[in-house]
């Protein structure tokens, strides 16, 4: 929705999140962005959930403001174009194998400037997917209530999954700035660049960075489970009167006092650290470690007060804290969505159905953002990029489309 990636041609082979996840951001910047299918559509074509009409909710939203292109990925000739777009744009963004017909070692036998980001499953070339790699990283066995027996070995209480496909996304953010780092780099020295990103590392390394390995091996063990708390600091849901269930976070002395002020606490907890002989303002380690004690505190006065009260007086005195929302309910929230300007009209979706839908995380103060464009029916754009990118004539194309190579839009096939 922005212009600043204006200029930049992209060539995006993939399917399912992250891939396409990577060719959504640069397109948002500006970015001409051609996602490359075949011509039935890509393993991630028919992903759930469908509308009635056939159309999947997930691709729409996955692949706004890019262009598509149906070939005949089983057949030479189709591989052979794709390869060939490939080599016309000079960047490319995939999830396909590294020996599959678009390695980047015979692209860029035609192509030495080729700067390529491939996202893999592991390092050593294993398969992988979010909730796989998930599983290796040791979050879903952290991931519980406080008082599930951990049992030997830490595995004898379930793991639990994350809902979001948090690593295939932050993969995707991930892949969008490697390209953008390997087209500085051309810029600077004319070199080409292959960068490969398995997923699996993505995950391992986040865990690294966030400082849970070194926390793991320090310590010899395993983090308890914390429910919903906050780890080494205060914060975790509470119920107010009616019944309204929110999470507050005091991370700071700012945040703290903001708290405990809006929460009517200040006595108590001033009786508390007399008790303890602590000072709660002056750490996260004392609010931590003692948290039990504190949660009854809290949940006790939140018992006195209605949600919309309570929310009143944390908003009044700068409390950080929020109330939990189905994704129902947040998909509909004024304040989340219908008044935030992140979100614009809906476009005409493939799907016929009209709602909500992003620009761009960023935004540039004072530049209009632009309205969300749609995702494209499949095979849109094929006659168009043909000809722009490598330059076929309009006979040359209705050959490769009599032949079956080439598919158009299949708007009126659904």
């Amino acid at each position: 929705m922005y212009d600043l990636l204006s200029g930049l041609k992209i060539v995006e082979v993939s399917s399912f999140v992250a891939s396409p996840t990577a060719g959504l951001y640069c397109a948002q910047m500006g970015a001409d962005v051609v996602r490359i299918d075949h011509k039935t559509g890509g393993l991630d074509y028919d992903r759930y959930l469908m509308t009635p009409e056939g159309r999947s909710l997930s691709w729409e939203n996955l692949n706004r403001a890019k262009k598509s292109l149906a070939l005949d990925l089983n057949a030479a000739e189709g591989r052979e174009l794709a390869a060939e777009m490939v080599r016309a744009t000079g960047q490319m963004i995939t999830n396909l194998p590294v020996n599959s017909f678009l390695s980047h070692a015979k692209l860029a036998e035609g192509c030495p400037e080729l700067v390529s980001v491939r996202i893999m499953g592991w390092h050593d070339g294993r398969q992988a997917m979010d909730f796989t790699v998930n599983a290796a990283s040791g979050y879903p066995l952290m991931t519980g209530p406080a008082d599930w027996d951990p049992g030997p070995n830490g595995l004898g209480a379930p793991p639990i999954n994350q809902v979001l496909p948090a690593w295939d996304f932050i993969t995707g953010a991930y892949c969008a700035f490697a390209l953008l780092a390997g087209l500085r780099h051309r810029d600077a020295t004319g070199q080409g660049t292959e960068l490969r990103v398995p997923l699996g590392d993505v995950a391992i390394g986040t865990m690294a960075n966030a400082g849970a390995m070194a926390e793991m091996l320090y310590r010899g063990a395993d983090r308890e489970r914390l429910g919903n708390a906050i780890w080494g600091a205060f914060g975790r849901d509470f119920l107010s009167r009616d019944a309204k269930r929110f999470m507050v976070a005091a991370l700071t002395p700012k945040q703290w006092k903001a708290t405990v002020d809006a929460f009517g606490l200040a006595a108590e907890v001033a009786a508390l650290e007399a008790e303890l002989d602590v000072d709660f303002a002056a750490s996260d380690h004392a609010r931590f470690v003692n948290r039990v004690r504190l949660f009854d505190l809290f949940q006790s006065a939140a018992e006195r007060f209605d949600y919309a009260d309570l929310a009143a007086r944390l908003t009044a005195a700068g409390a950080t804290f929020e109330r939990y929302r189905t994704m129902f309910e947040a998909a509909q929230d004024p304040e989340l969505v219908t008044n935030n300007p992140l979100f614009g009209p809906s476009p005409a979706n493939p799907s016929g159905f009209a709602y909500p839908a992003t620009r761009s995380f960023a935004n540039v103060p004072g530049t209009a953002a632009g309205d969300p464009r749609p995702a494209p029916y499949l095979g849109q754009h094929s006659e168009e990029v043909l000809a722009e990118r490598l330059g076929l004539s309009s006979g040359e194309i209705a050959k490769l489309i009599d032949r079956g190579i080439v598919a158009t839009s299949d708007k009126d096939t659904k």
